[in-house]
């Protein structure tokens, strides 16, 4: 019952459901990023670069032998530019509401810096100012 009454404590943790939350959320996030890559961005660079898709972009290292059941052997480096697409726009994403949140928060005041105390020497030192003050 110990084990168990210690995992609810943790998994109820304020920084472990905020965590769970941002992963969720982070998952649907890259979803929607996914998609505006893929059907968005991609098709007018495509159409710019002469109908070229990057998605099938490839090096084929070894031709598929349909006969002798071998499938096809390459390195989709199409698919390696399109994630970095999506990369980026993520950043860019996060670096943005980064900065939105960031202009958001109250600016705290520095707290009012008190007068020194002033020192034995200086209390005497002022004692004997007005002293002599007093006779002149």
């Amino acid at each position: 019952m110990a084990i168990i009454k210690e995992f609810k404590e943790f998994a109820m943790r304020g920084n472990v459901v905020d965590l769970a939350v941002g992963v969720i959320i982070g998952a649907a996030f890259g979803k929607i990023v996914t998609s505006l890559v893929a059907d968005v961005i991609m098709p007018p660079i495509g159409f710019i670069t002469g109908g070229v898709d990057f998605a099938e972009k490839k090096i084929v290292l070894k031709e598929a032998d349909p006969a002798h059941k071998v499938l096809e052997n390459a390195i989709h480096y199409g698919n390696f530019i399109n994630a970095i697409i999506q990369f980026l726009i993520v950043a860019f994403c996060i670096f943005m509401m980064v900065k939105a949140i960031n202009s958001l928060k109250k600016e705290e005041e520095p707290a009012p810096v008190a007068d020194p105390v002033p020192t034995k020497e200086e209390l005497l030192l002022t004692e004997i100012r007005d002293l002599l003050a007093k006779k002149a």
